[in-house]
This record gives C-alpha cells, structure tokens and sequence, in this order.
C-alpha cells in the first residue's frame, strides 16, 4: 500500500538555504584527531595493506571515534549533511590520506560496493567523456553540471554518501546541498495535484550497473514513506535516460510532476552551497536530501585535476552492489 505524506514534514532536515544551523554543519578535527590520524598514517605507510582491509578496531583512535559518532547523529537524525575539516592532506601521501578517509567512513557505518563489479572505492574525476542514456558513462565521471540527485536512485541506495577532496578543480564544481523535506513542504502547498504520481514508479537507466542480461531500465517512485519520514530517489537524469530508453514519451501526468519537482528543487535560496576545500570530507544523508556540484574546469596538470574519493555507507542488505 502507498503511504502519501499529506501533511508538511518537520524535523532538523526541513531547512532552507537561509536557515541558520550550528557552525554551518562544519565539524572540525581538534588537535586530539589530528594526532591520532598522523599516528595512523605512520602504522599505515610502515605496513602496507589495501584500504579496504583496514579496520578501525586495529588502530588506537578515541578522539576519532567520538567525533564520528557526533558525525553520525548529525547526519542521520541531525541537519542530515557534515563537512569535516580537515585531513592533513599537505603532508600527506594520496594513499595513505585516501586510507584515513576510509578508516574515518568505517567508523560511521559499513562501507558497500559502488558498483557492480564491487567497486568500495570510487574517483570522482573527469574522464572527458558524457552521460548519454544506456553508455554506463555516470555523471561523476564528467565535468558537466549536476542537477540535485541522490547517488544509486534506481537501486538500494546508501544511507549516505562520503566525499573526500584530494584535489579542487581551476573553476567551478561548487557544492550544492537541498532538503527534500523542504522540498515536499512547497509541493504539497503549492502542487499538491502532483504528489500521488511522484509516489509512483518512473523508469531509470541502471547505467549497465548489472549482470550481463539484466534489464537495462528499472522502475521506482521517486518518493516513498513510512508514515513519518519522506524518502527520495530522484535523479532526473536518469528519469530521463530511462524513458529514453524505453522509447517511451513520459504521459502528461508524468511530465507535470517532474516539471513541478525540478522547478521547486531548483529555486533560489532553497540549497546551500559551499566550496569544497582539499582535505575536506563532505557527509550528506542520501535519502533525505539532495546533493549536486556545478560544471567545472580542470587545471591543465593532470596531477592538479579535480579528484574527490567517494565512499558509501549503508547497513541495509548485504554489501553487494544489489544488496
């Protein structure tokens, strides 16, 4: 049975851009962390081991772990999104602050694959190419702007969604948080006429995120609800791949509750906006709110290019991609 929120949503994540929340969901690594993390990187770099089999439990880190269980009240009922600031990335090899960021995430939740060949650890970087319906080619990949999305809509998306900037791009690629609460709010005062088809399915492009002959194209609400909480897949992008890709024209209805979902998710001094910073570590709840960054241009330096470390984090299902 489809459970249709009919009244407005009210919890610490029903925000706006001009809403005042503490230190901006900045959350800073004291002196206490920053010794612990270098300490970290010494055991790290003298014993070598893949990322993903580093365990939190093997390293001596309390300070660490009592911040990241501020972190995760902040993003799971709180605000819904931190920034961390920072990782001492100047001092820093890539590789061993990359294994910080995943010591850091484990101490949060589980860490899942990102793809279907079990990917736990992702680079968002621009290979030049463009998202086009059925390539496989994500967004991530490319340097194009971003419209608010969350991460894996058309599958079991994760609880929330860690990235790490090693490197910022010459110009552009500005950060972009949105409340889909706030979001339900406008809608169901304003477009109420179009709620029941968004809590109805709509195709998306899988991205060949599958087994070899698996559907190319699955079909989800873009919202469901428990009776409390509003929880959102959108990815228009996708949306529109997957019609696409079913060559299938979206009806009226259908046209008219994106239309009215992109209008109110795009309005001025709705999202906040922020400029990653290197060594920052950016945490958004990936059901409750929307993320997305600008277009950006690239140093000409392929060892200056944009380079952020994606991890994400979800205790649903197994760690497979599917679940």
């Amino acid at each position: 049975m489809v459970t249709i929120m009919e009244r407005p949503l009210s919890s610490p994540m029903t925000w706006s851009a001009e809403t005042l929340l503490e230190n901006d969901g900045l959350v800073e690594l004291d002196s206490d962390c920053i010794a612990e993390l270098d300490r970290a990187a010494a055991e790290i770099e003298a014993n070598p081991l893949p990322a993903v089999a580093l365990d939190p439990g093997d390293f001596e880190m309390p300070a660490c772990r009592a911040l990241m269980a501020q972190v995760r009240e902040q993003v799971s009922t709180g605000i819904g999104f931190a920034i961390i600031d920072r990782l001492p990335i100047d001092r820093l090899e890539t590789e061993t602050a990359t294994k910080l960021h995943w010591l850091l995430m484990s101490m949060l939740g589980r860490s899942v694959a990102q793809k279907w060949d079990g990917t736990m650890i992702y680079d968002v970087i621009d290979t030049g190419k463009k998202a086009v319906a059925g390539t496989g080619i994500r967004s991530s990949k490319t340097h194009a702007q971003q419209g608010y999305h969350i991460d894996n809509a058309f599958n079991l998306p994760p609880d929330s969604v860690a990235l790490f900037c090693l490197q910022t791009a010459q110009e552009g690629g500005v950060s972009g948080i949105v409340s889909f609460e706030t979001i339900y709010n406008l809608l169901l005062e304003e477009r109420p006429d179009v709620l029941p088809r968004l809590f109805e399915p709509f195709y998306y492009d899988r991205q060949m995120e599958h087994a070899p002959g698996d559907e190319r194209v699955s079909s989800k609400p873009i919202f469901e609800s428990d009776g409390e909480v509003v929880f959102a897949n959108y990815s228009p992008s996708l949306i529109r791949q997957g019609y696409e890709m079913k060559n299938e024209e979206m009806d009226a209805p259908t046209r008219a509750a994106m239309e009215a979902l992109m209008e109110v998710s795009e309005r001025a001094g709705l999202g906040k906006t922020f400029v990653f910073e290197r060594g920052q570590i950016q945490i958004v709840n990936n059901k409750r709110l929307g993320h997305r960054r600008t277009e950006f241009h690239d140093w000409p330096e392929p060892e200056r290019r944009r380079h952020l470390v994606r991890i994400w984090l979800r205790e649903a299902g197994r760690p497979f991609y599917l679940g």
